[in-house]
């Protein structure tokens, strides 16, 4: 693809900046990341799952730089992420230790553990609540103060650290109903520093699907149960709440096995039920179930679920279903790649479209050519 250097732009893309930046402050509204990371969880949790960097500060930052552009905001904090050195890698996490906020299971009503519904607008009337509008630092202190004092107990409990929670589909594989899970101590592939070949790995897969855009990965995952493979999957166990996450120690030349806690990370993650026909002797057909996992950052449930469904659709590839081609999924849910593409559209494009002008004009004249000469004979 051909483009041409803009010669002599200098001072209109400097003034430009300045309009940008003009657009941002002239309300004389001074938005302070603090209130950004307080006040924009769900925003915030989207922009560091698609950025594949964990820090609430940061993403703030970035979504105030970029007004409120979760994508603008994403391909911000990716670039500042490519620039940070990468010291050590953590344990590995297994997320049966969660600390649970929220678990609950659409597939069963009982659960070992209880259902824990959490923080959640799944059962909220979706009005638009204009006492919101009112809200000062004073009131929202009093209800804070009074949430406390009636939540003490349980507070204290999640917060205990024996308050982990089975993981629901333990109980299934240990009636047999769903197969056994392997363990895969194979490394993972790194799809932030070696570029995406197919076929490709699950754990590239789950990289991407997990860093894509929310809302592709939300529409491919509503396709698949729409029309391509007509499948209902079931919440097998939804849980969000905070990882642990430990390193072992910096000193490469020491032989102390001893792991460190460095922190926390919150995060959800969901395991669907995926039902299938399988054939069994003499051609009799049994119903079956396979898995469908997902893990994001934060509390991003409508991701992790469609995250599940499209990762069993990868499991089993099928060209004649989109939602089932690695390619076309893993290439197109990238909110920087697709974003970035669509973008530089706008870029100059001179060259590239004069060529197709002068192709059209010769077509036509040699047209026009030609009607002229047929016309003569007649």
């Amino acid at each position: 693809m051909g483009y041409v250097a803009v010669k002599g732009g200098t001072q209109a893309i400097e003034e430009s900046i300045k309009c940008l930046k003009y657009e941002r402050l002239h309300k004389e509204q001074v938005l302070e990341t603090g209130q950004i990371e307080g006040g924009m969880r769900g925003l915030i949790d989207q922009v560091m799952s698609e950025s594949s960097l964990y820090d609430e500060k940061l993403a703030a930052l970035a979504i105030k730089q970029a007004e409120g552009n979760p994508e603008e905001a994403v391909f911000l904090l990716r670039a500042y992420r490519s620039t940070l050195p990468r010291k050590y890698c953590s344990k590995i996490i297994e997320t049966v230790e969660m600390r649970v906020e929220r678990r609950i299971s659409a597939s069963f009503k009982d659960i070992p553990g209880g259902q824990i519904l959490g923080a959640t607008t799944d059962y909220t009337h979706r009005l638009l609540d204009f006492n919101l509008m009112k809200e000062t630092e004073e009131s929202i202190r009093e209800w804070l103060s009074n949430y406390a004092l009636e939540n003490r107990t349980i507070e204290m409990l999640q917060h205990a650290p024996e308050f982990v929670l089975p993981k629901v589909l333990d109980y299934l594989r240990k009636e047999g109903l769903i197969p056994p899970l392997e363990n895969n101590d194979a490394e993972p592939d790194d799809v932030t520093r070696e570029s995406l070949e197919f076929p490709s790995s699950r754990s590239q897969r789950l990289q991407i699907l997990t860093r894509g855009e929310t809302g592709a990965v939300t529409s491919l995952a509503y396709a698949v149960i729409r029309g391509y493979g007509a499948l209902h999957p079931t919440v097998g166990e939804l849980r969000v709440g905070s990882l642990p996450i430990y390193v072992g120690n910096p000193n490469e030349a020491s032989i102390d096995e001893d792991e460190y806690y460095i922190g926390e990370i919150k995060a959800t993650e969901a395991e669907m039920l995926m039902p299938f026909m399988t054939e069994k002797e003499e051609g009799k057909k049994e119903l079956e179930f396979e898995i469908g996992y997902g893990l994001c950052f934060g509390q991003n449930e409508t991701k992790a679920i469609a995250m599940g469904i499209l990762d069993n659709c990868l499991e089993h590839p099928d060209n004649s279903f989109p939602s089932h081609n690695e390619e076309f999924v893993l290439l197109h849910i990238d909110s920087v790649e697709s974003t970035g593409f669509i973008s530089h559209l706008k870029m100059p494009h001179y060259v590239t479209f004069q060529s197709k002008l002068d192709s059209v004009r010769k077509t036509k004249a040699a047209n026009a050519e030609e009607r002229e000469e047929v016309q003569a004979y007649e």
